[in-house]
C-alpha cells in the first residue's frame, strides 16, 4: 500500500486545478490524499467542487481581516496544521504571501503559475506572452519563496504561441497543460523528497 501524504489545497475561485489534483489523489498509486481544501473567498466555487467530492472545507475570509495578511495567515497556517496536511498547494489562491506564511511552510509549498518562468511572473501572463511576440508560452511548478514566482522551478510544460492566438485561446491550451503537469510534478517531489 502506498504511503499517502496529506496535503491541502489553496483556492481562491473555481478550482480547476484542484480538480485535477483531486482527480489524481483518488488514483490508488499516487502519494497524495487531500486533507483540506482552503479558500480566502467563501464564495469560491471550487468550495463546493471539494465539497462534491467529500473533502473538509474552510473558508477564512481576508476581507474580515481588512489589510493585515498576516493576521489572516496565521487563522490559514492554523487550519492547514489542524487538518495535519504536510505540503501546500497553491491552486489559484490569488493573494500574495507574507514573510510568516512563506516561511512556516518553506520547502513545502508548491505553486503553479501559468507562465514559463522567469518569464511573465505575477498577472496577466497570457496577455504579456502575445504583447511580448514570445513563440512558445507555458505553466511552471515551482517552490514558494518570498519573491513572487520566484522559486526553485519543479517542472514546466510548453505550448507553441499560434499566429491566430488570443488571450483566451492561449489560455485555454496552457490551462490544459497546467492539468496535466500539477499532479505529475506533486508525484515526483513527494517520492524524491521522502516527506
Amino acid at each position: 500500500m502506498i504511503q499517502k501524504t496529506p496535503i491541502a489545497i489553496l483556492i481562491s475561485g473555481r478550482g480547476s486545478n484542484m480538480r485535477a489534483l483531486i482527480e489524481a489523489c483518488e488514483r490508488p498509486d499516487y502519494p497524495a490524499r487531500i486533507a483540506l481544501v482552503l479558500s480566502n473567498r467563501p464564495d469560491a466555487a471550487g468550495l463546493e467542487v471539494a465539497r462534491a467530492a467529500g473533502l473538509q472545507t474552510i473558508a477564512i475570509d481576508h476581507k474580515l481581516f481588512g489589510k493585515d495578511r498576516e493576521a489572516h495567515e496565521h487563522k490559514v497556517d492554523a487550519a492547514i496544521r489542524a487538518s495535519g496536511a504536510e505540503i501546500v498547494c497553491l491552486a489559484g489562491y490569488m493573494r500574495v504571501l507574507t514573510p510568516f506564511l512563506v516561511n512556516a511552510w518553506e520547502g513545502r509549498m508548491l505553486n503553479i503559475h501559468p507562465s514559463l518562468l522567469p518569464a511573465f511572473p505575477g498577472l496577466h501572463t497570457h496577455e504579456a506572452a502575445l504583447t511580448a511576440g514570445a513563440k512558445e508560452h507555458g505553466c511552471t511548478v515551482h517552490l514558494v519563496t518570498s519573491g513572487v514566482d520566484e522559486g526553485p522551478v519543479l517542472g514546466q510544460a510548453r505550448v507553441p504561441v499560434l499566429a491566430n492566438d488570443t488571450f483566451d485561446t492561449l489560455a485555454a491550451r496552457v490551462l490544459e497543460e497546467e492539468h496535466r503537469l500539477y499532479p505529475e510534478v506533486l508525484q515526483k517531489y513527494l517520492v524524491t523528497k521522502h516527506i
